[in-house]
């Protein structure tokens, strides 16, 4: 007889245990509602009582002082303390410093004295700013040409950047979706603002700035623009901010579509965690398998490189101040992230960032941080993304009826599987994969990320509806 009740009360708390694992497992998977959110906070300066919106749009053309530029090129021109880099080692320290010293050189005695030209290049879009939230937001706005307009549907379209990117990004791809191609029935208005707190655009002037406020505050940049429906595309923190804008404002979205596919939410660590085992059923071949599994394999990578994370996601002031005043500093922690962001077969190679992205591209980027002072308010991004009020949105639980596009290039950040998406995404319209390409595909190869991008559009079924 006590055998039978010990057995039983055995039976009885692993019941119990089996009971609230599962309510704990229901309760950490189920889908979430759309939380409440503002779309009108102030971010501005000063009091918002006190505060007089101007919803004019100004014009907007680069135009840096001789002195300036001339401040900089004696900044380059100090002698580097510069460590010697340890016998055998090439970048798997960070930055190798005789390639720093290399940079440096070409920056100062040939970047520089054709500065003229390069500031030519960075007026050649129409770019303007106005006022959101009490913030004066820079961007570019690049009309379909006379010729697409007249032979294509034309649809607006946000293209979004990240860290340590900038709208510099885009002059590659930009032609290709204003002018007349021939490979698609669509061209676009291309909005491509720079980021709150990056480059010409102000940074928040208090705590709290997250990637669901950076979405409130480009939805209604695009609205202020007149287009209440429009397309977004977005790599890096583009993507996280044009997944929040789909969740929050999936009425204004005619499509969203990614080229870093991430997904967070505990349903989706857990399949990962099934798909390393059991790949065969939720990948379309296995040829794909190194894109997503083995996820322990992922993880460490992220390890390794997510350093600059933690630092920028706890104490962005301290990272921003050392950054700011060294512009050596600033490439060789800029550059760091393109060197690794080619590929794992050029990563130690010491003309990797020339071959695979060009030289004056990625120059011109460091410049466009150099120039705005904005290394500081940019990285702050991160702090504000890991903070609770942002964790607590849980917007990778909400799901959203908006058309989603997802396009995976083989060295980017690991991205999530179709099944992980769909929980996000039921209308996941177009999935495609790459076996090359890494995390800067507009600046990489913008004629892959055009021909994908334009090939998800296709496949939402407009047929030449125009956007209200």
């Amino acid at each position: 007889m006590k055998c039978l009740i010990v057995f039983g009360v055995i039976v009885a708390v692993l019941g119990a245990f089996v009971g609230y694992g599962y309510l704990v497992f229901s309760e950490l998977t189920r889908p979430l509602p759309k939380p409440e959110f503002s779309d009108s906070t102030y971010w501005g300066p000063g009091e918002a009582k006190n505060y007089v919106p101007d919803k004019k749009i100004y014009e907007f053309r680069l135009d840096v002082p001789q002195a300036e530029i001339e401040d900089l090129r004696q900044q380059l021109n100090r002698t580097l303390r510069l460590a010697e880099p340890l016998d055998g080692i090439a970048f798997e320290y960070g930055f190798n410093s005789y390639a720093l010293d290399q940079f440096v050189e070409y920056w100062r005695d040939k970047y520089l004295t054709k500065w003229d030209e390069r500031q030519e290049l960075f007026n050649k879009f129409k770019q303007y700013t106005t006022e959101i939230q009490g913030l004066n937001i820079h961007f570019i706005r690049e009309k379909a040409s006379a010729e697409a307009a007249a032979k294509k549907h034309v649809y607006p379209l946000l293209l979004l950047h990240g860290w340590p990117g900038s709208v510099r990004e885009f002059y590659d791809i930009i032609p290709m979706l204003t002018n007349d191609q021939n490979v698609t029935d669509y061209a676009f208005e291309v909005v491509a603002p720079s980021l709150v707190g990056y480059g010409w655009s102000d940074a928040a002037t208090r705590p709290g700035f997250n990637a669901a406020e950076m979405a409130t505050v480009m939805r209604n940049l695009m609205l202020r623009l007149g287009h209440n429906k429009f397309f977004i595309q977005g790599g890096d923190w583009g993507s996280i901010i044009g997944s929040n804008l789909a969740t929050l404002y999936p009425e204004n979205v005619i499509g969203y579509h990614s080229n870093m596919c991430v997904l967070n939410s505990p349903l989706a660590i857990l399949k990962g965690i099934y798909g390393t085992y059991f790949s065969e059923k939720i990948i379309p071949s296995r040829f794909f398998y190194d894109h997503h599994f083995p996820v322990w394999d992922k993880y460490a990578d992220l390890l390794r490189e997510s350093g600059y994370f933690h630092i920028q996601a706890t104490k962005p002031d301290t990272i921003g101040a050392a950054l700011a005043t060294s512009p050596v500093g600033l490439a060789a922690y800029i550059l760091e992230k393109f060197q690794y962001c080619t590929n794992p077969g050029m990563q130690q190679d010491f003309g990797a960032i020339v071959t695979v992205f060009g030289l004056e591209p990625v120059l011109d980027n460091l410049m466009v941080y150099y120039l705005t002072n904005s290394i500081t308010t940019a990285v702050r991004f991160y702090a504000e993304n890991v903070s609770k009020a942002y964790r607590d949105l849980q917007l990778d639980r909400v799901p959203t009826p908006v058309p989603m596009g997802c396009s995976r290039f083989r060295y980017d950040l690991p991205s999530v599987t179709d099944w992980q998406l769909r929980d996000k995404f039921p209308n996941l319209k177009h999935s495609m994969y790459f076996q090359q390409g890494s995390h800067f595909a507009a600046m990489e190869m913008p004629a892959m990320l055009y021909q994908d991008f334009t090939a998800f559009v296709g496949k939402i079924g407009l047929h030449g509806e125009k956007p209200k």
